[in-house]
C-alpha cells in the first residue's frame, strides 16, 4: 500500500493567491509526489472575502482538493482540526503563499517517510537560501534567539510555515497544544522536543511575498506582543516543571 499525504493549506483572506498557488502544488504534486498517494486540504479560517467560493471551485475540479471553512477559529485550530480529520500517512502544511520553494516537499515527505517525527522547514541550516526585507530577518532571528533561550529549543528555525508531521505523532501532541493562532507551531515543537520526538530540518528556498495588493493577515506588533506572552505560558507550564 502507498504511503498517504495531506497537505494542508491554512487559508484567510487569500483570494488574490489561492487558486494560482493551489494550481502550482497540484501540478507540482503529479510530477514530485509519484510515489504516493495524496490530498490537498484548504483548511479556511473566517476568510470574508472570495476565499470559500475558490476552494470550493478548486474541490469540484481536482479530486484530490478537498476544503472547509471555519468561522473565525484561527489558523493554528483550522491546521489542527485539518490533520485531525485526515486518515494520512503523513500530515503537511505550508504556507499558501508559497514563499517556500516546493522542491522541498520531497525532502519534507522522505523524512517522515525515512522514520522523523516531525520535518521542518529551516531557513537558518546549510544550504537554504533567504531573501526578505531587513526588518523581518531581524524580527525571525530575535524570536528564534528567544525560543532557544527561554523555551530551550534546540531547533533553528520555530515559524517557518513549511512542516509535516507522522499520524502518531499528531495523535499524540495536538491534544496537548493550547495555542489556536500563530504559535501553534512553535507549541508543537516544544512538546515534541520535550517528548524526544525526532525533528529533522530540511534546507528551504524562501522569498518573502511582496505583492502590495495582497494585505499580509499578519498584523506584526500585535502578533509580537502575542508571541512573546505565549513564550512566557509555555515557559511556565512546560519549560519550568
Amino acid at each position: 500500500m502507498m504511503t498517504s499525504v495531506c497537505i494542508v493549506l491554512p487559508t484567510h483572506n487569500e483570494e488574490r493567491v489561492l487558486e494560482k498557488n493551489v494550481r502550482a502544488i497540484h501540478a507540482f504534486c503529479i510530477a514530485a509526489l509519484s510515489k504516493y498517494t495524496w490530498e490537498i486540504c484548504i483548511a479556511d479560517n473566517g476568510s470574508h472575502d472570495a476565499t470559500p467560493i475558490i476552494a470550493e471551485r478548486l474541490a469540484r475540479e481536482f479530486p484530490q482538493v478537498q476544503w472547509f471553512h471555519a468561522d473565525d477559529a484561527g489558523r493554528g485550530a483550522a491546521l489542527r482540526r485539518a490533520w485531525s480529520e485526515s486518515s494520512a500517512d503523513i500530515l503537511c502544511y505550508m504556507d499558501v503563499d508559497l514563499a517556500t520553494d516546493l522542491h522541498a516537499l520531497p525532502f519534507l515527505v522522505g523524512a517522515i517517510r525515512d522514520g522523523a517525527d516531525i520535518a521542518i522547514g529551516s531557513r537558518f541550516i546549510t544550504g537554504a537560501s533567504v531573501q526578505r526585507s531587513l526588518l523581518r530577518e531581524c524580527m525571525s532571528r530575535t524570536y528564534n534567539w528567544m525560543t532557544r533561550h527561554l523555551l530551550r529549543m534546540r531547533i533553528g528555525d520555530a515559524q517557518c510555515g513549511f512542516k509535516a508531521i507522522n499520524k502518531k505523532a499528531a495523535k499524540e501532541l495536538l491534544p496537548l497544544i493550547r495555542n489556536t493562532q500563530w504559535f501553534f507551531d512553535t507549541e508543537l515543537l516544544v512538546l515534541a522536543e520535550r517528548r524526544n520526538m525526532t525533528i529533522q530540518e530540511v534546507p528551504v528556498q524562501w522569498v518573502e511575498a511582496r505583492d502590495r495588493k495582497r494585505k499580509s493577515t499578519v498584523r506584526i506588533f500585535r502578533t509580537i506582543v502575542n508571541y512573546c506572552r505565549e513564550i512566557w505560558r509555555l515557559r511556565r507550564s512546560v519549560i519550568s516543571h
